[in-house]
């Protein structure tokens, strides 16, 4: 008895009307009592219909985005949708009882906006108290026909064939939610990661990297040494130095113009950002950008004063504004130049594809983004970035753009440009370079507008530098190997110790341990309030 009453109870998670059919004619065979069997299916119900508030409590705002769920409700506003459903707890669970397909987007609503749990648990018991019995007497009073015409199967092997049954539709249901299409999508994209090491996490790629770094400092005098590549930026550029100082160091003519805006009240430095504005005629379309911000994080495209408002707001620390360079193309360039040199070269070149997707006229954003192979690798930072706006519809041919931050992190996409290094270009990086006084290794960010007149020297706008941590980029070719990606690392890093070495040899000075330390830890321990870019 207690084994039927278990698996009546289980039972219900898969399909409530079955259960409460097979518990009502248990019942009517006298295989069990009414109330015991009625009371198993009525506990197995109203457990999962509390299941489904707290599902989408956990959930939260991504349950209010789900298609089926914005089909079945009146606001999208998850406030405003709570109001009511306290209001109307009643109705709308009763209501949904006798209303084939509402329960599951209902309950799981109410849990994602908040709702009162107390009032949907009331009324949730009160709907399957009248629910459950319902079902199991009507099953019961008509037990003799239904024993008539099944003769022996509610005998043991019965029981065996019933729960064999519900064993089929749990497994049923179970393989086709796996193989649903946002699922597979989903399984696929966290399978390929194993061989697809672009999206390994950094701690992991970086793990035979760290092993050689440390070999690197016990060979050219210990950690600090890196701080000794690059005299002419804080701390040789490791970790939070000033963009905005790097920038004013640079040519004017090679850069995008650029403003720093300090500490202070939101107002008064989206004043200060609108007086910029005016007076260098920048336009309306402008970046921040936190000062030492790390991996493209904060990067934000803003057109009105509301909108830099609210990002200096978020953004307490110091900001850089730059006038928005649409590109449409951006390349990142990692220079060297040993300190005995008069020339430098270019190491690599990294191509900077943005995402974007092309809407079809009926497919979401969130389902563009799942559909594209690689963008379903980072589908997390897009739809964080995309909000609400994942659930438009792009009209068929409608390109839109998935972000403006060249930074792998942020979605973008790197190749190997190695074949746009020209003898003109590698001038024209190299003058810029050494215009840097105390620069020797780093990565410029650079946009520009025509392919032929990058490559030849003349047309380059500069983001950003980025100094000794920098990253030879190009490693994250999706054709590249893994050891190819680890032998430029590898080179790249040796480079930063000999010149910093170098250098500490002719009497630049190294920050201390001490400070060095205590640089990365501060990093480490730094919370970004924009852990997603534009």
């Amino acid at each position: 008895m207690i084994a039927q009453l278990v698996a009546l109870f289980i039972g219900t998670f898969v399909s409530e009307d079955l259960a409460c059919t097979v518990a009502g004619a248990l019942a009517a065979r006298g295989e069990l009592s009414i109330v015991a069997a009625t009371a198993a299916c009525a506990a197995g119900i109203y457990v999962g219909d509390l299941g489904l508030w707290l599902a989408g409590r956990v959930l939260g705002s991504r349950v209010m985005e789900w298609p089926r769920v914005r089909g079945a409700l009146t606001t999208a506003r998850a406030e405003q949708f709570a109001n009511w459903f306290d209001q109307h707890a009643a109705v709308a669970i009763l209501g949904s009882r006798f209303a084939p397909g509402t329960r599951l987007p209902l309950y799981m609503a109410a849990g994602a906006a908040g709702s009162s749990f107390v009032l949907f648990a009331r009324w949730t018991l009160i709907a399957v108290a009248i629910w459950a019995p319902l079902l199991v007497l009507t099953t019961a009073f008509i037990g003799d026909q239904l024993r008539s015409r099944l003769g022996d199967w509610f005998t043991w092997s019965g029981y065996v064939a019933a729960g064999g049954v519900i064993a089929v539709l749990a497994v049923s249901r179970i393989v086709r939610r796996l193989w649903s299409c946002r699922l597979r999508q989903y399984a696929t994209a966290a399978i390929s990661r194993i061989w697809r090491w672009e999206f390994w996490p950094m701690w992991l790629f970086y793990a035979p990297v760290g092993l050689w770094i440390v070999g690197l400092a016990l060979r050219y005098g210990g950690f600090r040494t890196i701080t000794a590549a690059n005299p002419g930026i804080a701390d040789g550029g490791v970790v939070g130095e000033s963009k905005f100082d790097i920038l004013q160091r640079l040519p004017r003519e090679w850069t995008i113009p650029s403003a720093l805006l300090e500490e202070g009240t939101p107002n008064a430095r989206a004043e200060k950002l609108q007086a910029i504005i005016d007076t260098q005629g920048w336009g309306s379309s402008v970046v921040l950008k936190p000062d030492t911000g790390q991996r493209g994080a904060g990067v934000r495209l803003v057109t009105r004063s509301d909108e830099a408002v609210d990002y200096l707001t978020l953004a307490a620390a110091s900001v850089v504004a730059q006038p928005y360079h649409p590109g449409p193309f951006e390349a990142g360039v990692f220079y060297y130049r040993w300190p005995h040199w008069t020339t430098g070269k270019i190491l690599a070149i990294t191509d900077k594809h943005f995402p974007a997707v092309v809407g079809d006229g009926r497919s979401t954003l969130e389902d563009l983004v799942w559909a594209h192979e690689r963008y379903r690798m980072q589908a997390q930072t897009f739809l964080a970035r995309l909000g609400a706006r994942r659930s438009d519809v792009p009209a068929q041919g409608i390109r839109v753009g998935l972000g403006i931050a060249g930074n792998h992190a942020q979605g973008a996409m790197f190749t190997d440009g190695s074949w746009m290094c020209t003898p003109a270009l590698e001038a024209r990086i190299d003058a810029i370079a050494r215009a840097y006084p105390g620069f020797f290794i780093g990565r410029f960010d650079i946009r520009y507008r025509d392919r032929d007149a990058f490559m030849a020297g003349l047309d380059l706008a500069i983001v950003e530098l980025n100094g000794a941590t920098a990253e030879c980029t190009n490693i994250y070719d999706p054709a590249a190997t893994l050891l190819s990606a680890y032998r430029t690392l590898f080179r790249q890093w040796r480079l930063v110790f000999a010149i910093g070495a170098a250098n500490r040899h002719h009497g630049r000075p190294a920050s201390t341990s001490q400070r060095l330390f205590a640089l990365v830890r501060a990093h480490l321990r730094a919370s970004t309030p924009f852990p997603i870019s534009d």
